[in-house]
Order: structure tokens, then C-alpha cells, then sequence
């Protein structure tokens, strides 16, 4: 019998999960942790890191995993390298499922940069209003532009304040609409939002917004991909699953 483990914590993997359940599929969904109440899922749910590449490929190998779907964030370079080579050491079936990157529309003005420090960087100069839209790992590095006020939404407010002289935190879970993102870049009266390119539509409200109202937008671009087959929606997966192996259902 097929087991097939999806490594989550996307919108996508929450689609493909259900997709699984829908078909009847021996599948398991597994979270890094990052996310304190993560929403639930119609499939067993692990959590937390597996230690490198070799615990993932030992997972593989004790769980009897006939299937590996990357199906983190497109900025979890590291997790999708771990499992690129657990599935070579392990001989698994590996797809990652992954949302196209945003592409500037008519009315943008975007500033693209490289990577978090290169964001950073660029923040340099005058005081300005500034929209980190990064989730947490990567909010402390902008203590290093402290003449700024920061504007951040976090999913869980964390349990000690982010290291910002000047900041205002807001705890919201998305989906966003472009009308909310509206009246909160106005209300803070903020003056660039800076993002990563994650790409699909649950959170492109800010970018629609920004658009709207004429706010720059410092993009940080994508950390370059694992070597793997890539698929864009849930439909293709199920189109990649029969061919790969036999699924045994």
C-alpha cells in the first residue's frame, strides 16, 4: 500500500490534503512548527523538523513512504534540499507542488531585491513607514534600520516582542482582501511594503492594495529552487501520482 507524505504548511498543501482525503489516499501531512494553532486537516498531521536530510530519509524509510510531495513555502530552500536528498538516498518519488511567483502588473512600483539582507540595505536613509509583510523569522534583521516605524501582522503574536525600537503588531490570520489591506496600509499611513515573492492569491491582497494606492513595494525574490518536478496545482499532482508508482490503491 502507498503512504504519501506531503511536507506542508502552505495553502496548497492544506488543498492537497484534502484532495487526499477526498480520494481515500494513506497520506500524512507534516508541519515544521512554526505555526502555534495550524488549522485542522482531514489527514494525520506530524509536526515538527525531522533533523536533515538523513532523519527525513530514516522517516521515509520507517513510515514506508512511497511518495514525497514538497509542498512548503518557496522560500524553505533549506527543507526542499533536505528533501531532494532524502529522496535520492531513499529512492522515493519526490514532486514538489508550488504557486507561480508574482510578476509586476500595470500601475506596481516594485523595487526587487535578492534576499533578506539586500532588503535591509535598501531601507536605508530618512525615517520612513514600512509594512514588513515576512511573518517572523526574518523581522529582527530590520533592527538594523531602526529610524523606521514597522507595521507587522503576525498569524500568533509572539510570546516576546519583536526587537524594533519603533514598531505596532497586529495578530490577524488571512485570507486577506485587497479592501482590508487598503484601509490598514492607509490607517498606518504607510509609506513602502516590503514582501517576499511567495507567489499565489491568499496573499496578494497587499500587493493589490499597494497598487491601488500608489505605495512602493520592495520585492524579495526567490532563493533559487531544489532540481525537482514541479507542478503548479493539485489536479497535476494526481495527474503525476499513477505514473510514478503504483499506488497500490
Amino acid at each position: 500500500m502507498s503512504h504519501i507524505l506531503i511536507l506542508g504548511g502552505t495553502t496548497e498543501a492544506s488543498a492537497l490534503a484534502r484532495a487526499m482525503a477526498d480520494r481515500g489516499l494513506d497520506a500524512t501531512l507534516s508541519y515544521a512548527g512554526r505555526t502555534e494553532a495550524p488549522r485542522a486537516q482531514p489527514i494525520p498531521v506530524r509536526i515538527g523538523g525531522f533533523g536533515g536530510a538523513d532523519g527525513l530519509a530514516q522517516y521515509l524509510q520507517d513510515h514506508r513512504v512511497s511518495h514525497l510531495i514538497d509542498a512548503t513555502h518557496p522560500f524553505a530552500a533549506t527543507m526542499s534540499r533536505n528533501a531532494l536528498a532524502a529522496a535520492e538516498a531513499t529512492g522515493t518519488p519526490l514532486l514538489t507542488l508550488t504557486r507561480p511567483g508574482w510578476a509586476p502588473q500595470p500601475g506596481d512600483r516594485w523595487q526587487s531585491v535578492p534576499d533578506v539582507a539586500a532588503a535591509v540595505s535598501a531601507l536605508a536613509g530618512p525615517p520612513r513607514r514600512v509594512m514588513l509583510a515576512l511573518g517572523r523569522m526574518h523581522v529582527e534583521a530590520f533592527a538594523a534600520q531602526g529610524q523606521h516605524h514597522y507595521l507587522l501582522r503576525f498569524v500568533d503574536r509572539p510570546r516576546q516582542q519583536p526587537a524594533l525600537p519603533d514598531h505596532h503588531l497586529v495578530g490577524d490570520r488571512g485570507p486577506f482582501t485587497a479592501e482590508d489591506d487598503m484601509h490598514l496600509l492607509a490607517q498606518h499611513r504607510i509609506d513602502v511594503v516590503v514582501c517576499k515573492n511567495a507567489g499565489g492569491s491568499g496573499a496578494e491582497a497587499k500587493l493589490i492594495a499597494a497598487r491601488r494606492l500608489g505605495i512602493p513595494v520592495m520585492m524579495i525574490e526567490r532563493p533559487a529552487a531544489a532540481p525537482t518536478e514541479t507542478v503548479h496545482t493539485v489536479e497535476a499532482v494526481f495527474d503525476w501520482l499513477p505514473h510514478s508508482a503504483d499506488l497500490g490503491v
